[in-house]
Parts: structure tokens; sequence; C-alpha cells
């Protein structure tokens, strides 16, 4: 049998009452204690790690970074941000544009802080990583700078590595460029393989020398102005007097930058002397005059 309690009407109210009150502590108002939402930031990728491939467009869907103890064939030694016009383009910055020689500038001289030297007086390449179209219209503005080990001077191919290139180029260098024996046919050297500065060589690296205030046409002919700048380079690290005697000394060979590299602003040219009268067996920093007799 259902069992009905009955209440009287003055109950009834006494209840609703009760029902609708305001606990003792108890905020009723439900929008002053939300905090306010911010805008959404768009990613920016991590310096100090490092990646399985070299790639020059930073996809979001292909951003896998790896510890770098483990094997990769990219560092990210630095991000920077590109500003004011540099970042008011609709699209990432094209090649050979301002912002793009910018960024690649401040990737130099970033990477020089890391590593201890030029990166090209080593066996290293560097890549300016760009947000992908789609990010940048999202308001992404950053750029990697991203360091590779490569096969050789003549392979720009990434080697599979493990641990960081920070500190490379300091110091006794395992990546720095030493000495090397060239391949000839007729006049042009065709590959220069590094040997050791005790082995039989004829070629040894003097340095980086900037070719500004030339076009690519004249860099990429054998210009006479980047023989030059090599051979004072030259002067500087064997030691001997940077006068007309010199080329009488010895002869200079330079590895430039890819036309696309030069776009982007790269004017570091690789700078080797070369003794092609008799084989070297040490290197020829600071040795002097005696070392390379005027012939």
């Amino acid at each position: 049998m259902r069992r009905w309690t009955a209440v009287a009407p003055g109950a009834l109210t006494a209840l609703a009452l009760a029902a609708c009150g305001t606990p003792a502590g108890l905020d009723t108002d439900l929008t002053d204690d939300w905090p306010a939402l911010t805008a959404p930031r768009p990613f920016v990728p991590a310096a100090g790690v490092c990646h399985p491939g070299v790639p020059d467009v930073g996809h979001l869907s292909g951003y896998q970074p790896v510890d770098c103890a483990g094997k990769h064939r990219a560092e990210t030694l630095h991000v920077g941000t590109l500003t004011g016009t540099h970042a008011a383009g609709a699209a990432p910055p094209s090649g050979g544009s301002v912002a793009m020689r910018t960024a690649r500038a401040e990737c130099d001289r970033e990477i020089r802080r890391a590593i201890g030297a030029d990166w090209r007086a080593g066996r290293l390449s560097l890549t300016v990583v760009l947000p992908s179209p789609r990010a940048w219209t999202s308001g992404a503005r950053w750029f990697r700078c991203d360091l590779s080990e490569i096969k050789s001077i003549d392979d720009p191919g990434a080697v599979v590595r493990t641990g960081s290139l920070r500190s490379a180029l300091a110091g006794a260098a395992r990546l720095g460029l030493g000495c090397f024996e060239p391949r000839i046919d007729g006049d042009e050297i065709t590959a220069m393989t590094p040997v050791p500065c005790t082995a039989r060589h004829h070629v040894e690296f003097v340095g980086v020398w900037q070719a500004t205030g030339l076009s690519y046409a004249r860099l990429s002919r054998g210009d006479r102005q980047v023989h030059r700048g090599c051979r004072s380079l030259l002067a500087r690290y064997t030691g001997v007097p940077d006068n007309g005697d010199l080329p009488f000394r010895a002869g200079s060979i330079f590895y430039h930058p890819t036309e696309r590299e030069w776009r982007d602003g790269d004017r570091g040219v690789r700078c080797f002397l070369w003794v092609d009268a008799r084989p070297l067996t040490r290197s020829l920093r600071n040795a002097g005059p005696r070392s390379l007799p005027v012939r």
C-alpha cells in the first residue's frame, strides 16, 4: 500500500525558503572567478635538440626532435625571431630576401659562438629552417639554425652522428679542416681527400675569406680578387710576408658557396694553400718564410 505524508502549507513555504537560502561562505557570482583566456600562441621549436633529417621548412607534423645523444643528422643550436618589416610579409621569407639574409646572418653569428669558430672552417653545413606557410599565416615568426656534420667538402651529404656539435671547432677539433691531397684533371681540381698533416700532402686549409662586394658570376669563374683574399689569409696563417712575392711561394684553392647560399647571404669562401712543387709532411701554420721559399 502506498503511503502519503501530509505537510501543512506553512511548512511547504518554510522548506522552499530554506532550499533557496545561501550557505555561509558561498559566493553566488559565477562570473567573477574565471581567469581571462589568453590569446593562443603559435608553436616555437626548441634549441638544443636534434633531428633525424635536414629539412629547410619546419612543418609541425614533421617536428620530431630526438636526444642529441642518439642518432641524428641535424642539431638546432639557435632559434631566432623575425621582427618588424622582416615579419610583415604574407608568407615566409623567400630565398634571397632581406629577411632571409637577416636570419642567416644571425645563424652565422650564434653558431660561431656555440661551436667556437666559423662553421665553414669545419666539415659542417648550416641550414636555416623557416615555418611552413600555414604556420606563418597563424603567426609563427621563428627561424631555426640547424647544423649538420657533412661527409666531406666535396660531398655535402649529412652524416648520421651521435653527440652535440657544441664546441665542435674549439681547440683541436676533429671536424676542423686540415690537410688534403688534391685530385687534378688538367687545370682543374676535381676532389680533395683529407689526410693527416704528417702524411704527404700538397694542400692545407688556411681560413675563411668574406667575399663582400663581388657578384656570384665573378666568384664562380675564379675571380683574381678571391685568390688575392685567400693569399692574404695564407700569409697570415703561415707567417710569410703578404707582398708581391707571395704568388711565387704558394698557390691558392678556394671553395665558394652555392648560388642559392650566395643569394641567402653566405659570403664565406674556404681558402687553401697549394704547394705543387714538393709534397709537405707537416702543417705550415706559423712556419715562416723559410717553409715557403720564393720560386
